[in-house]
């Protein structure tokens, strides 16, 4: 389900969002505590879904979807608290796979249909 919403759009809706409170951004050091935090409950869903290690009939059911989104507000927070554009973060990495890690992996031959 896409809204069409660029990465500027986000990055601005989390800072229209978080500049409505008086606390701000948190700390670097605090943003990548709750990146971790949020990171370990998204290995935990994968886990769970995925892995060897079923949930217990306690524990609630959460959505890969979810952990990922809040990874993601988490992320966003953090490149906004920096002042770092997540686009031009994007570019920048897209360019260095596609001139330095070029020929790393197997290439898919169209053609050939392998």
């Amino acid at each position: 389900m896409s809204n069409g919403k660029s990465m500027k759009d986000l990055q601005n809706e989390v800072d229209q969002y978080i500049s409505q409170f008086k606390e701000g951004y948190f700390s670097p050091l605090a943003m990548l505590a709750r990146m971790t935090e949020e990171l370990g409950e998204l290995a935990r869903e994968i886990n769970h879904f995925y892995g060897e290690k079923p949930k217990k009939d306690s524990e609630t059911e959460k959505a890969i979807e979810e952990e990922l989104g809040d990874l993601l507000f988490v992320l966003i927070c953090f490149a906004n608290s920096l002042n770092i554009d997540l686009e031009d973060a994007h570019d920048y990495v897209m360019k260095k796979f596609n001139t330095r890690d070029k020929n790393r992996w197997t290439r898919i031959n169209i053609e050939n249909g392998e």
